[in-house]
């Protein structure tokens, strides 16, 4: 066996023990009792360590170094360099970080299910103390080797490659025209008259609308399943994929659409090379990338016109006790596109959404970077609310800074990936409409060939290539944020 074999051996059995943790995680968060939390944490530290000592084994730097030296075809060397980047990344830390950043996250979490609920900031800012000090104290370890600021080096571990000095620059750019366009739409919306979903909507008919419209996104159901969590998630691994929402019987559009945005993600777990499975070459290319796929199905698919016609008779089929003229496709495009800056980020609307994002990177920049401390979090996030949104969320801590699972566990550097993946899905859509007749491939439910141009050009190039290499041959160019730009115009002032 060469070398590089040796190596693959060696990361397919770190792919099975991550694969037990993705499952024991989602059970954590979806089935398990509260009360088992304490010894489940306890678990999964302990996992979380053994896959940090197998991502560490002290012969993987020799076999790397021998590695290198051998014959390999241009897939193996993909292979290898991705397998050699892990490996540089996983040795940056010490055992006792990993499981302690591991307990605490675990710890965190769980709390802040019911903190949140309660609006508990102070029973929060305890556990959330920890957390930051852990992920401080690990961005400046991958700062020091890298040569990068603290929150450039969090940041690579979502999206390899990004930097502040990028994020600043789209985010700027972002700034410079999504307030005006807001205002347009407001103003443009004003007059539009629609019926508002304002009865009851039980949620075993949103669970069921929500299976059929997965099924219609080419969901694979011997491969994945759908359930219940308190924050909306899609976890598992890609033969065994895991989709979570949550619902609200007093509306069916967020949970329906919260299902459209979480099956883009499996469809893309589901999509990957399984020739490359259980390597680090044959995952996901970057969080950005996995989030264009999940706003590609939920924003330019989902919210298209052309959809929401296939969405309106699935509502008169699951709701048919409640008023058919809120289901009339006329009356769910303006429900589906409507803008309205509000507080949640997962149930914003596309054009405000991204002012979510950039209210949450400015903060988790700074806050990697020693230029704030955890506790300025509330009254930042408040005056970044009243800037970018024009909404106050002084002491509404429930609705404002602990609305988000992803501080809890320390991934910090997560956030920019979901506007990333909206510039990105823009994109991907105008390099698609150049081959495929996707409106009328949705129109005649005749969605393959919108799919098939995802797996040829996403899907099954797993990480064999770098982020900008993989946008650029699918689309002619580099990130371009002028297409996202473009999107919303026709779509919300067209």
């Amino acid at each position: 066996m060469s070398h590089y074999q040796t190596l693959c051996e060696h990361y397919k059995k770190i792919a099975n023990f991550n694969h037990l943790s993705a499952i024991s995680s989602w059970d954590q968060a979806v089935m398990m009792p509260a009360g088992g939390n304490a010894s489940r944490s306890s678990a999964n530290a302990e996992l979380s360590l053994h896959i940090h000592q197998l991502a560490t084994a002290p012969q993987l730097e020799e076999l790397f170094a021998q590695a290198q030296s051998e014959p390999l075809s241009t897939i193996e060397q993909a292979s290898l360099r991705e397998m050699a980047n892990q490996w540089q990344k996983s040795t940056l830390l010490p055992d006792d970080l990993v499981q302690a950043k591991s307990l605490a996250g675990s710890k965190c979490e769980h709390a802040w299910r019911t903190q949140r609920r309660d609006n508990d900031w102070q029973g929060f800012a305890k556990n959330f103390k920890e957390v930051v000090s852990l992920s401080q104290e690990e961005a400046q370890i991958r700062a020091q080797v890298s040569n990068k600021m603290p929150y450039d080096a969090m940041l690579d571990l979502y999206e390899p490659g990004a930097s502040c000095a990028q994020l600043d620059t789209v985010f700027s750019s972002l700034k410079s025209w999504l307030p005006e366009l807001t205002k347009q739409v407001q103003l443009k919306q004003a007059s539009e008259q629609y019926l508002k979903p304002t009865e009851q909507y039980a949620t075993q008919q949103q669970k069921q609308m929500g299976l059929d419209t997965m099924k219609l996104l080419g969901f694979d159901s011997n491969h994945g399943r759908l359930d219940i969590s308190s924050h909306p998630f899609c976890g598992g691994v890609s033969d065994d994929v895991r989709i979570t929402t949550r619902y609200d019987e007093n509306d069916f559009v967020q949970s329906l659409m919260g299902i459209v945005h979480e099956t883009g993600h499996a469809r893309y777990e589901q999509g990957l090379p399984k020739a490359l499975q259980g390597l680090p070459v044959g995952e996901a290319r970057s969080m950005g990338i996995h989030e264009s796929q999940s706003l590609f199905f939920e924003m330019q698919l989902g919210r298209s016109n052309e959809f929401i016609n296939q969405l309106a008779p699935l509502t008169l089929k699951h709701f048919p006790n409640n008023d058919p003229a809120q289901f009339a496709a006329a009356n769910l495009r303006k429900i589906y596109t409507r803008v309205t800056p509000d507080f949640i980020r997962v149930d914003a609307d596309e054009v405000t959404y991204p002012a979510h994002i950039i209210l949450r990177y400015e903060i988790e920049r700074d806050l990697m970077n020693g230029k704030i401390s955890y506790l300025d979090i509330p009254e930042l996030w408040d005056q970044k609310m009243q800037k970018y949104l024009g909404i106050s969320t002084a002491g509404n801590y429930k609705n404002g800074c602990m609305q988000d699972i992803h501080w809890t566990d320390g991934s910090f550097g997560y956030f920019p990936s979901y506007t990333l993946g909206a510039i990105y899905a823009a994109q991907f859509m105008a390099a698609m409409q150049k081959e495929v007749d996707v409106a009328t491939c949705i129109n005649e439910q005749r969605l393959t060939p919108i799919f098939n141009w995802l797996e040829n050009n996403i899907w099954c190039k797993g990480s064999l290539l770098t982020t900008d290499e993989l946008v650029i041959q699918s689309t002619g160019e580099a990130l371009n944020a002028n297409y996202f730009k473009k999107h919303l115009q026709q779509r919300y002032l067209g």
